[in-house]
């Protein structure tokens, strides 16, 4: 069988690409390099608009020849605003909390009653107290009486031995005298046993009254420790028993305790004046003044309490909020730790890092960062104070890059004062 026949002869292959081939190889080449121009472009306009934002502080001296600015700040502490006549409430014997007379925010006088405990068996107490006074009271005037009685015959012996020496034997007369000075003794017995039962009374009127629990002093109550029907007792026992009713403050004695790093305790004075904010309201500022700095350091933390009274009575100045206190300087004060040739700035605690082991902060010029290292004293209120390094008048970055290189590209929007 035959197949079809094939010119071999008329098979080649064509090596010259059509002209329509070429001209799609070159569009696609452009496309290409626009595409890589575009995102070139767009890169180095991002990289351009990437400058972060930051935060920053124009650096001022906290001196000039010497003295310190009037009202100045020179230290700044952190702490808590406390009620220097504080107490927790309590009764001083055990028992079941019957009534609950103030709540939270209540203002008593001194004297007045907060609360009270059942109290049956200390009244029966007092009852039979007072009746066992009354049988010892009764005693004495029976003991009395046969004193009385047996001095009379004891005397009437005596007188009748005295005119008939033989009526009346001399025996019976030293008889009446011994029964006269027995009923003595048993009187004055009596009259003890009354005094016994009279401080025995004393004393479970005195168990009565403390049943009444009463404020010690003027003031408002904090917080109820207790609930009506609870077991109180002076020291707690564990279990359902509750130690203090309630806890009792003065809030005419408010002042605030902070703690001020001890390399710049030589700068507070007693009565020096103080500016005081609150963190509940930040855009107050209430007067205060230097009441005592404690003569102790801690030395864990190195720091000494200082206690700054609060001049400005306000309402909304509750205890055991926190508070910040700037120490200030009055006018013409002298330096407290002059520094021949440099000038001190108080600075936030975030402007100065640590930098390749050195203690930096860093400056903003013409846009971008600079490292300046400086000798800075510790923290004390968030604030560092930089003792060398700085002249006056730099860019100081305080937030706004966690990790920040020399060169780094920077956007100031405001300059803070």
């Amino acid at each position: 069988m035959t197949g079809p026949a094939y010119d071999l002869g008329k098979l080649k292959l064509d090596r010259d690409p059509p002209s329509t081939v070429r001209r799609a190889f070159g569009r696609n080449l452009a496309f290409v390099v626009v595409a890589l121009l575009v995102v070139a472009a767009i890169m180095l306009f991002a990289r351009r608009g990437s400058a972060p934002s930051v935060q920053t502080i124009v650096a001022a001296p906290l001196e000039a020849g010497g003295r310190v600015a009037a009202g100045s700040v020179s230290v700044t502490a952190n702490g808590y605003v406390v009620a220097r006549t504080r107490a927790s409430v309590s009764a001083k014997v055990p028992g079941r909390l019957q009534t609950l007379s103030v709540d939270e925010g209540s203002t008593v006088a001194k004297g007045d009653l907060i609360a009270r405990l059942e109290n049956a068996d200390y009244q029966a107490a007092v009852a039979e107290a007072e009746a066992s006074v009354s049988v010892a009271q009764a005693q004495v005037i029976e003991a009395r009486a046969e004193r009385d009685q047996m001095r009379r015959e004891s005397e009437r012996l005596r007188n009748l031995r005295a005119t008939n020496p033989g009526l009346i034997a001399e025996q019976d007369v030293d008889a009446a005298e011994s029964r006269a000075a027995q009923t003595e003794a048993r009187t004055r017995s009596a009259e003890a046993r009354v005094e016994a039962a009279s401080a025995s009374l004393r004393f479970a009127r005195a168990n009565l009254d403390n049943t009444y629990i009463r404020a010690p002093f003027a003031g408002t109550v904090l917080r109820k420790e207790a609930e009506v029907g609870e077991v109180v007792a002076p020291s707690v026992g564990g279990g359902l028993t509750r130690g203090a009713v309630v806890t009792l403050a003065d809030l005419r004695t408010l002042e605030v305790e902070v703690d001020v790093n001890e390399a710049y305790i030589a700068r507070i004075r007693h009565e020096q004046p103080a500016r005081i904010t609150l963190d509940a309201y930040p855009d107050t500022a209430f007067r205060g003044s230097v009441r005592q700095v404690v003569p102790t350091a801690d030395r864990q933390r190195a720091t000494v309490q200082v206690k700054v009274a609060i001049l400005d009575r306000d309402p909304r100045i509750l205890p055991e909020m926190g508070a910040r206190v700037d120490f200030l300087e009055p006018a013409g004060a002298a330096a407290a730790e002059p520094v021949a040739g440099a000038a001190r700035f108080r600075l936030p605690a975030s402007a100065v890092r640590e930098h390749e082991g050195r203690t930096v902060v860093w400056l903003v010029r013409a846009g971008r960062l600079e490292a300046r290292e400086v000798n800075a004293g510790p923290v004390s209120g968030g604030f560092r104070e930089v003792r060398s390094g700085l002249s006056g008048g730099e860019l100081v970055l305080t937030g706004g890059v966690e990790a920040p290189e020399t060169g780094m590209r920077v956007k100031v929007p405001t300059l803070a004062p």
